[in-house]
């Protein structure tokens, strides 16, 4: 990936290079790791919130954040989305990349993180991220990078487990206050947003995969109005 912070997304369907990753070298060991674990960690089915909300909206281009094993990017380009997809998981990508193919579809692969990627900004209709694991910090970089990448007149739609983010530290070191939750997102929008979905309700959780015990959704659908 380019160092120039101009520089957009690669063409689709480029190769993205092994040692290309931006980003901490510490989280991409970790969710490698966790990827290498298990043949295939998620369902392999779009998740539902998606589904659910972009059904009703004009294909255009869309961020994928976190994407995974690919299944919502997969998803997306097959109903005619220009589809950037951006992962931490070298691993992870590999077998995105191989699903896309599979499936003769184009994508954008970017091997780095939220924070860190080289995204063109206030470039896309529609950015996606289905239970993020992004990290807080005290300049909101992560919260403030989601917003960012959002075109006049686009969608941020936000979607994690509920209950979580109300969670204490557990024995494993996991704090969830440590994340970005909907309501950190929430909590910076002013006049130049819309809030279109604010809610909590029942998950349509497809079948196997991590993550498939979580019963309900936060869900923040935001427009940004310039």
């Amino acid at each position: 990936m380019s160092d120039d912070s101009t520089a957009g997304p690669p063409a689709p369907g480029t190769p993205f290079p092994a040692d290309g990753y931006v980003g901490d070298p510490a989280v991409r060991a970790e969710w490698d790791e966790r990827y290498t674990d298990r043949q295939q960690l998620w369902s392999g089915r779009p998740n539902g919130a998606l589904v659910a909300e972009a059904a009703g909206l004009a294909p255009g281009r869309v961020l994928d954040v976190g994407c995974g094993e690919g299944a919502d990017a997969v998803w997306l380009a097959r109903r005619g989305w220009d589809v950037t997809a951006l992962e931490v998981s070298g691993v992870a990508l590999e077998r995105a990349a191989g699903h896309a193919r599979d499936a003769g579809l184009a994508v954008r692969w970017v091997h780095a993180s939220l924070t860190e990627a080289a995204l063109p900004p206030a470039s896309f209709d529609l950015v996606s991220a289905q239970y993020p694991a992004l990290l807080r910090t005290p300049d909101a970089a992560a919260e403030r990078a989601l917003l960012a990448a959002v075109a006049p007149g686009g969608v941020l739609l936000l979607v994690h487990h509920a209950g979580m983010d109300t969670h204490r530290e557990d024995e494993s070191g996991f704090d969830p206050a440590d994340y970005v939750w909907p309501s950190t997102v929430a909590a910076l929008l002013d006049e130049d947003w819309e809030v279109e979905v604010d809610e909590q309700r029942p998950r349509v959780a497809p079948e196997g995969g991590a993550g498939a015990h979580h019963t309900d959704d936060l869900v923040l659908r935001v427009r940004r109005l310039r």
